[in-house]
């Protein structure tokens, strides 16, 4: 069994699992009953802490990839992708059946009036596109320029994910500050990869001589 086959049928399937862990977690204590004073709260920052997560793991695996030279991490890119979409998918959920009992108009004065919900709304919104396109088949499609241009928006939804934690916590900023801090440091390093590869295809450019 090569690398690439091991990692797809035994390490991918463990991932798989761990990355259901959160979810297991909320079940097992909901099914006993001990999510709380407000399960409803609970579930909400649970799902939502897990959602940046995600997406701090997913924009993580590119520079993982090219510090460690181990490109079998990009096989994990598109599971984590979806993961941060699958518990920000509960996130709002939870938000809109429990909190507004499916009523929208609810969820878009607060979207107006609250900024932070704002910023959290954005940043759901902005995954739905990415997740609905993360097959081989919108790959393909798309072609791979647009498809990588359209997949940077998971940048955006980082830095939206983060202002609506922040915003939300309002006291206590601490664990907001180190996402944003972390969030910042994986946009610059993709930066400063751009910006090397830039650099390395002038170098590479040889002027022409004319001659007299």
């Amino acid at each position: 069994m090569s690398q690439t086959q091991f990692i797809r049928r035994v390490v991918k399937p463990v991932v798989f699992v761990a990355a259901l862990g959160p979810l297991t977690w909320l079940v097992y204590n909901a099914f006993w009953g001990d999510l709380g004073v407000n399960p409803v709260e609970t579930i909400t920052n649970y799902s939502g802490i897990w959602t940046l997560r995600f997406i701090a793991i997913t924009l993580a695996l590119t520079p993982l990839r090219w510090a460690t030279g181990f490109n079998p991490l990009t096989l994990f890119r598109r599971m984590m992708g979806l993961f941060a979409f699958f518990y920000g998918s509960l996130h709002f959920m939870t938000y809109f059946i429990l909190d507004h009992s499916l009523e929208f108009s609810g969820v878009w004065d607060d979207v107006v009036k609250r900024p932070y919900i704002t910023a959290g709304f954005t940043a759901f919104v902005l995954m739905i596109p990415l997740a609905l396109t993360s097959t081989q088949g919108w790959i393909r499609r798309l072609g791979g320029k647009r498809w990588n241009l359209l997949h940077r928006l998971i940048y955006i939804t980082a830095m939206a994910a983060v202002l609506h934690y922040f915003w939300k916590v309002k006291l206590d900023t601490t664990y907001p500050v180190y996402y944003a801090l972390l969030v910042g440091v994986l946009f610059g390093v993709r930066l400063w990869q751009r910006a090397a590869k830039r650099a390395a295809a002038l170098s590479r450019v040889v002027p022409v001589r004319r001659e007299a």
